[in-house]
């Protein structure tokens, strides 16, 4: 798809979203993360993709629907080229990548990044959802055609086990959001250099990671994966990449970055330039888009809660329950803290009140 179709589907996607009912923002937040994963490994979805995207926005199909009429679509294609078989990949992989992320179904093991992945890359890899049987390298752009080094084959499942089970005993109770964003970034990045299985691990990682914070109560901003998944890719490729005799040391903080913009509304610029190991002007590594505001030492719970009363100030504690995956009497006690903290007040009482958020997020 040229720059300016890719440019396009974006710009129709969004019309859902600014205008459309809550149902239709979601399954267009899904779409267009989906659409934007291709990316990281440089494909291009089709014209066909995007109209049957819409159908399944406006409500006019199903998912499943939609997943199977791009099935058939290339099932009866005669003629194959090149193109054409990266745009197949791109088209399927889409549609299976927003079916997953409107499912409300998730659990946090190696065993489900698995699953994820054969469900995005069954007959299109002929190891979906296999580990890797050999050593791999990869030459990278961000780092000059150098490779990170990935775990080695036979190391998969016990490194696997390992991060997973630390991240299993960790707890975000009562740490600051730039803590936890801090943590995300690292557990992420530690997954990622794993690199588990032959192809696909960026995409299949994400969809994972975004499934993952959604347990958190967040209501994440899938439009940052959909429009930055290079800079995702590279800022991972960062994080785990040394070359001491350069002066070149891993780093995380690119990916933090990513991390606050997506869960914390900060707007750091998300630039690959910035990434490449050649690039120098240290202000611009240094420097991060800020206001001066920010909630910077709410918990997690905190600003899942903020986000909802942003979007709704009349909501009800029980629908905040609802929403967050807390009990309503969790809620109570947050919001009573909240107040204390001077991050909302109520107004208007009870009944007929409504919540005013006092710091940005």
């Amino acid at each position: 798809m040229p720059r300016n179709d890719h440019e396009k589907w974006q710009m129709d996607l969004e019309e859902y979203i600014r205008q459309g009912e809550p149902e239709q923002s979601e399954k267009s937040n899904a779409w267009k993360t989906a659409i934007g994963l291709q990316d990281v490994d440089g494909l291009k979805t089709s014209e066909y993709l995007l109209e049957t995207a819409k159908e399944h926005i406006e409500g006019r199909i199903d998912i499943k629907t939609a997943q199977n009429r791009i099935q058939s679509y290339y099932e009866q294609r005669q003629s194959r080229t090149e193109i054409e078989e990266s745009t197949k990949e791109a088209d399927i992989v889409s549609a299976r990548i927003a079916g997953l992320l409107g499912e409300r179904t998730f659990q946090f093991s190696p065993a489900e990044w698995k699953t994820i992945h054969k469900r995005l890359f069954k007959d299109i890899f002929p190891h979906a959802g296999e580990y890797r049987t050999y050593n791999i390298t990869k030459s990278e752009w961000v780092l000059n055609g150098e490779t990170v080094l990935y775990a080695s084959a036979e190391s998969i499942r016990d490194t696997l086990d390992y991060d997973f089970g630390l991240e299993k005993q960790f707890s975000y109770e009562g740490l600051s959001a730039v803590d936890a964003v801090k943590h995300i970034a690292k557990f992420t990045s530690g997954i990622w250099q794993i690199h588990p299985f032959c192809e696909g691990n960026t995409r299949s990682t994400a969809v994972f990671i975004i499934k993952y914070l959604k347990t958190f109560g967040f209501s994440v901003n899938n439009e940052i994966f959909a429009e930055n998944s290079w800079y995702f890719r590279n800022s991972l490729v960062r994080a785990n990449y040394n070359d001491l005799g350069k002066g070149i040391s891993a780093t995380r903080i690119y990916l933090e970055r990513f991390f606050e913009n997506l869960l914390m509304g900060y707007q750091n610029e998300l630039k690959n330039r910035f990434i490449h190991v050649d690039y120098r002007e240290q202000s611009a590594i240094q420097s991060a888009i800020r206001d001066g505001s920010k909630c910077n030492n709410c918990t997690l719970e905190e600003l899942a809660i903020l986000k909802e009363l942003l979007k709704n100030p009349s909501i009800t504690q029980k629908e905040l329950a609802g929403i967050i995956g807390k009990s309503e009497r969790t809620i109570k006690t947050r919001t009573v803290e909240m107040q204390e903290k001077e991050l909302i007040r109520r107004e208007n009482g009870k009944r007929n009140g409504r919540w005013e958020v006092l710091v940005t997020i």
